[in-house]
């Protein structure tokens, strides 16, 4: 690893004095220390981000990330020291231990390039799961809203958030609290559904859970994101001010009176102003009304948009003042409105220093309470240290390790158990556990054994054949795979998928007595203009045997035309790792339904 020297302008580098490290004096003294010995660079410094992971000729892991790639080494981005990292997991599916002594590496790095040792905050995304190869895949957004359990998505919150502590991650970037009325909008799996009182009640209780693990939640998007123009995304909002109240602000508000720590800006404009730029949501509400103390951070790329896409900044030096003044605080996911530009639209008096010092007290106070600042500080993760990594593989080989969960870091590199007992609801499982029986995963990929699994379901076994890999896959006509339909086979298999591509593949397993499928997600509301086969559905209803029309999808879809002649349908949107088994067990009697639709 190449580091280069700190730059640290000729200022001297103290030790004898540094009262921010003592965590017995109040955070707020602790902060006002720090800041008064801080140049202008390091100020700026505090308020960017880097993505170190990011390759520009590499897959998309996010919209953009191609396109926008990398903004340097860290030698030059933590040339000042930094305020964040962003995503140091959900990026490349390196094992968790490999990516935990990495981060611990860069830590150290941004430490030693700093004149006070200031560590940067680690964030991630956690929809549903942790972002990061081998954790835990849970339903998504839409699933879990269906269950109206508030106490069950306070757990899943607290699984979460305790595997990301333990690989020092300090920040998720969860939950979506959108209210969704329009299905078109191509992120409906996100949200908790079209309720605001539904929305609210169990997005505090996810948020509460990741927290209890001392991982700040991140909120989005305010606001109006899912509110846009056609169900497109970024497309501008035409929302007066008694819906953002009555609709679209209310789960933001009652989060911030539970004491979330950070919120993320919506991309789309609201009646022409772009949220990222808007003094009125990001002060004027968000602090002035509703008094919210933590950070705003910003959707990833949101400041370059300011000049590219809402045309209301002329350059990134301007786009940062812009955000800098409205109330953003840090910029996701590197650094290119602040950092450089920032310093720059200072110098140049496009926005006065007094709102860096702003923005930096909100980040040195969240610092200071995660710890990062303590003069014990370790810059290696829990499950990076000796003495952790000794007790996880005690845990993991344990021959009965529920009801407590193996530790996540563990998985990458010892044997995990595969499968959990009678009533669970998670697994822990290694990279190369697949999901039980017909799982659809939040995301799946083509390379993965969870995006195409399949099972026989047995009233006596309801989950007697796992993973079928030699079952039969159409990727060409999906009317010839509906000719290979026959209601005379003894036991009727069959699976269509799309050709190997980035999306979510569509795939469709026929068993007797139940047919179930999955559809990838997509911004329509029919099967047909998301690419899935009706004529291969139409043919097995066809047959005259009982189908049950299982839909797993991000979404509603129009399937009422089914209706009439499937025996039953069932919608499980994407259920996550243990989605497949909880199907065959709902199928086979041996559990009975107790979902609600929350769109």
């Amino acid at each position: 690893m190449a580091t280069t020297m700190p730059d640290h302008g000729g200022l001297p580098h103290r030790e004898d004095d540094r009262p921010w490290t003592d965590p017995a004096l109040p955070t707020a003294d602790r902060v006002e220390a720090l800041l008064a010995r801080l140049t202008l660079p390091e100020q700026v410094a505090q308020l960017s981000s880097t993505w170190e992971d990011i390759e520009a000729d590499g897959p998309e892991v996010a919209p953009g990330s191609n396109h926008f790639g990398r903004v340097g080494d860290l030698d030059e981005t933590a040339r000042h020291g930094l305020g964040q990292f962003t995503r140091p997991y959900g990026t490349l599916p390196r094992p968790a231990l490999e990516h935990a002594r990495l981060l611990a590496r860069h830590q150290q790095q941004v430490v030693a390039q700093s004149r006070f040792d200031i560590p940067a905050i680690a964030h991630d995304e956690c929809l549903t799961g942790f972002t990061a190869y081998g954790a835990t895949i849970y339903p998504t957004s839409l699933g879990m809203a269906a269950t109206f359990d508030p106490a069950l998505i306070r757990k899943v919150g607290e699984a979460i958030g305790s595997d990301m502590a333990e690989v020092g991650v300090h920040q998720g970037l969860s939950p979506v609290v959108d209210v969704i009325r329009d299905y078109r909008w191509g992120r409906c799996e996100e949200t908790y559904g079209e309720d605001p009182y539904l929305v609210v009640e169990l997005a505090e209780a996810y948020v509460t859970g990741l927290q209890s693990a001392g991982v700040y939640a991140t909120l989005k998007h305010f606001a109006g994101y899912s509110a846009s123009t056609g169900g497109r995304n970024h497309a501008p909002v035409h929302a007066d001010r008694r819906e953002l109240f009555d609709v679209i602000l209310p789960p933001f508000e009652r989060l911030v009176a539970a004491g979330v720590r950070s919120v993320m800006n919506s991309y789309a404009d609201i009646d022409g102003e772009a949220p990222a730029a808007s003094r009125w949501l990001l002060t004027e509400v968000l602090r002035d009304a509703w008094g919210f103390e933590g950070t705003v951070v910003s959707g990833y790329w949101s400041l370059p948009f300011l000049v590219n896409a809402h045309r209301v900044a002329a350059d990134l030096p301007d786009a940062g003042a812009l955000a800098l003044r409205a109330g953003m605080d840090v910029e996701l996911p590197d650094q290119r409105g602040f950092g450089t530009a920032l310093v720059h639209a200072v110098e140049q008096g496009l926005v006065d220093e007094e709102f860096v010092d702003r923005a930096v007290r909100r980040v040195l106070r969240q610092k200071t309470e995660l710890g990062l600042l303590d003069a014990d500080w370790d810059p290696r993760p829990p499950c990076a240290r000796e003495n952790w990594t000794w007790t996880s593989r005690r845990t993991a080989n344990s021959p009965t390790p529920w009801p407590g969960r193996a530790p996540f870091c563990c998985r990458t590199t010892e044997p995990c158990p595969s499968r959990p007992p009678a009533g669970s609801r998670s697994s822990a499982r290694a990279p190369t556990t697949y999901a039980p029986c017909s799982a659809a995963t939040a995301s799946p990929t083509t390379s993965s054994p969870n995006a195409t699994t399949s099972a026989t379901v047995s009233r006596r076994s309801p989950c007697a054949t796992p993973w079928l890999p030699n079952c039969p896959a159409w990727t060409g006509s999906s009317r010839r795979a509906a000719r290979s339909v026959r209601p005379t086979a003894p036991v009727s298999r069959l699976r269509w998928r799309r050709p190997p591509g980035p999306t979510s593949p569509c795939w469709w397993s026929v068993t007797r007595p139940a047919c179930s499928g999955s559809v990838p997600r997509a911004r329509a509301v029919t099967w047909r203009t998301c690419g899935c086969p009706e004529e291969l559905v139409e043919a097995v209803l066809a047959t005259g045997r009982p189908v049950v029309l299982v839909v797993s999808s991000g979404r509603p879809y129009a399937v009422g035309r089914f209706a009439s002649t499937a025996a039953a349908m069932v919608q499980v949107f994407l259920p996550g790792e243990e989605g497949g088994r909880a199907v065959a067990q709902l199928l086979a009697g041996e559990a009975n339904f107790s979902g609600k639709l929350p769109v």
